[in-house]
């Protein structure tokens, strides 16, 4: 019974903040599904169900299929159940990423899939890059190859980014998933402050001043001088050396968590960058009201590095002047930040539904560039982005000042190589940078640093053994 002992672990996991093991790189190369009879995806033929549970963390997804789905009638007040045309109803089930609880109530769902009725199964859920690799397990076999949904990613997905669509595949090379969302990063910084610092606000001259580690740490010099900080927190860099890594935090089989020398050299840049007044001290990570407050005209903050949903859902939203001083430029090295990606569940008695939903939100070009119109995402279609990239009458943003972004996110999405992903990434993600934190604040040494780390990891992940560490 592999499927069922795969639940087991699956939820166990989960119920410790904890993942399934068995992680590592993927291949391009397709193979068949290696799905048993008890397990098999391929969902049974007959009627469609009346109700479509869809599993996520926000109304992010939901917006997008309200937004480009034809069959969507209307949605509830609350946006909890949104009504299709043929009487079908979608209950948006949403719990919240932080602490692993959006992971917790999925996995609890995906355990009492095969007994549940059929209008409690799930049918579709969604995940992020930073644990996308454990619901894509091929022994866990709970989102479905798209190809036992009548999918074909060499035709129906030919045009998307192919990171995109290995991170959504299993080590077999298995497609079991797919986005709306491609995730380049940019560097987006305040145009009056580069007026004052360097007398000229052009992208393409601050590109010049930006566009290696050693070239930014002269600039940084030069926005010091005049009482400002290059970025906020230590936290902003972090995800350039994390997509850097050449091995994942654990390898396939494995119960030990290697630490890659570039995450080390995060650490000794940050500790630098502090030490040496670049960043702002009172700036503790991210998404918090120290960060958030840094985005506002009142802040000494240069710049921040961001994907287009970071411009969008936050520094946006935190922005208390005038539209037109933020602009966009190149990074010191291509990066990607985050990613939702849509999977079909093993059990659902609604295939053809969520066949539909995941083609029309995440493979129709002509859908992909309205999502991009209304909401500035950078969507996964590459001849979608290369002609929004060269078209600024219809793709400029009045909060950057009327300049076109995807002409400096597409060439950075098309040199993104996705690190190495294993199951436990979202922990070691999070909590290398907690751990972390007080030593750059300098209210513990490095050492206590790591053994702050091993302790938090293991908590997380009972099954972690060990921590490595590069030397």
């Amino acid at each position: 019974m592999m499927r069922k002992r795969v639940f087991s672990v699956l939820l166990a996991a989960s119920m410790a903040a904890g993942l399934l093991a068995g992680c590592g790189g993927k291949s391009e190369s397709g193979s068949e599904s290696n799905s048993t009879a008890e397990g098999s995806a391929a969902p049974a033929s007959g009627d469609e169900g009346k109700v479509i549970n869809i599993y996520t963390w926000n109304d992010e997804f939901r917006e997008r299929v309200e937004a480009v789905y034809p069959e969507v009638e209307e949605t509830s007040k609350d946006g909890t159940v949104t009504t299709l045309k043929d009487g079908t109803e979608i209950h948006w089930i949403v719990n919240p990423n932080q602490d692993g609880v959006y992971q917790q109530k999925l996995d609890e769902a995906l355990m009492n899939q095969p007994d549940a009725s059929a209008d409690d199964k799930v049918d579709i859920f969604l995940s992020e890059t930073d644990y996308v690799n454990k619901y894509t397990d091929a022994d866990a076999d709970v989102a479905i190859p798209l190809t036992d949904l009548g999918i074909d990613p060499d035709t129906d997905l030919a045009d998307q980014y192919s990171f995109t669509k290995v991170t959504a595949s299993d080590t077999n090379g298995v497609q079991r998933g797919s986005t709306w969302q491609c995730c380049p990063g940019l560097l987006v910084y305040r145009r009056d402050i580069a007026k004052e610092v360097f007398g000229t606000d052009d992208p393409d001259e601050i590109a010049q001043k930006v566009n290696s580690w050693d070239t930014i740490k002269k600039t940084a010099e030069e926005l010091k001088a005049k009482g400002y900080y290059t970025f906020s927190s230590y936290a902003d860099t972090f995800r350039l050396y994390g997509n850097s890594i050449e091995n994942s935090w654990v390898s396939p089989g494995e119960t030990t968590i290697n630490v890659d020398p570039q995450i080390i050299n995060w650490v000794n840049s940050s500790k630098e960058w502090l030490d040496e007044g670049y960043l702002d001290k009172n700036v503790k990570g991210q998404f918090n009201d120290d960060w958030n407050k840094a985005m506002g005209s009142s802040s000494k903050v240069f710049s921040f590095l961001l994907p287009a949903w970071g411009i969008d859902f936050v520094l946006k939203p935190n922005w208390d002047g005038e539209e037109g001083v933020w602009a966009v430029t190149a990074p010191p090295q291509e990066y990607n930040w985050g990613g939702s990606y849509v999977h079909g569940c093993t059990g659902t008695d609604n295939p053809e539904h969520v066949k539909d939903i995941i083609l029309a939100v995440t493979a129709d070009k002509d859908n992909l560039m309205k999502i991009s119109k209304d909401y500035l995402d950078f969507t996964n279609t590459t001849s979608g982005m290369q002609e929004a990239a060269a078209d600024d009458a219809n793709f400029s943003s009045d909060f950057l000042g009327g300049q076109n972004s995807f002409k400096y996110f597409a060439p950075v999405a098309e040199n993104i190589k996705i690190a190495p992903l294993c199951a436990y990434d979202q922990g070691c993600v999070e909590l290398i940078q907690n751990s972390f934190s007080d030593y750059l604040q300098g209210n513990i040494d490095y050492d206590k640093a790591k053994a702050n780390f091993e302790t938090a990891i293991i908590e997380r992940y009972p099954d972690i053994t060990a921590v490595q560490w590069p030397e």
